[in-house]
């Protein structure tokens, strides 16, 4: 399955016409927040695949204007073409704006998703905004990363743990990627795709 995820930045190269047919074959897209709505709508309309997406801590437009044909994942797991997907949206808490959370208030998020995980027999890929603790995440409050994804990595064991919040430049796709144990934390700022083999 080729999956594009994106997150943070809208992508002149797939935001203009034609922009899809740089990227053939696509099966999914994931959304891993800080996007405008109608960006994700134009996505999943004409790459015509699911979009499954998340909230960033800028996202609360998405009350009152959400993403046309998109699904809201965030305390979901969703099991698209045999893949169990779960999303978990939002920062760390910096100054009480939505879709923020303290290091407690997302764990009792993923505490209620333990059911969810067990009746599905785990889970292959994490959608998340926000990164792990210590894996790509910066010093300063907004973007630190929650320590409670470094628990549902060892615990779980996912394929991979994708997540946007932090803005970088890449010379190479393998610097997007850190291996957690058995899992690969991919930052997706802007766009990236990978091939998801089960």
């Amino acid at each position: 399955m080729r999956i594009l995820s994106v997150s943070d930045q809208v992508e002149p190269m797939i935001y203009e016409p034609g922009g899809d047919k740089c990227f053939p074959g696509i099966d999914l897209i994931l959304s891993c927040g800080d996007l405008p709505a109608e960006y994700l709508t134009y996505l999943v309309t004409v790459f015509n695949v699911p979009l499954f997406y998340i909230r960033g801590n800028h996202d609360g437009i998405y009350d009152v204007k959400p993403p046309q044909g998109c699904v809201d994942l965030h305390g979901r797991i969703i099991v698209y073409k045999g893949v169990r997907i779960m999303g978990l949206e939002g920062s760390h808490w910096y100054n009480g704006g939505q879709h923020q959370y303290t290091e407690k208030q997302m764990a009792r998020v993923i505490l209620k998703t333990k059911f969810k995980i067990w009746w599905h027999k785990g889970i292959d890929i994490v959608v998340s905004h926000a990164p792990p603790r210590h894996v790509h995440d910066g010093k300063d409050i907004c973007h630190k990363g929650f320590k409670c994804f470094r628990g549902l990595i060892k615990r779980y064991s996912p394929h991979y743990f994708l997540h946007g919040h932090m803005h970088s430049s890449f010379k190479n796709q393998k610097e997007r990627e850190t291996k957690v144990n058995k899992t690969d934390v991919i930052n997706t700022f802007g766009y990236h795709v990978f091939d998801y083999i089960k």
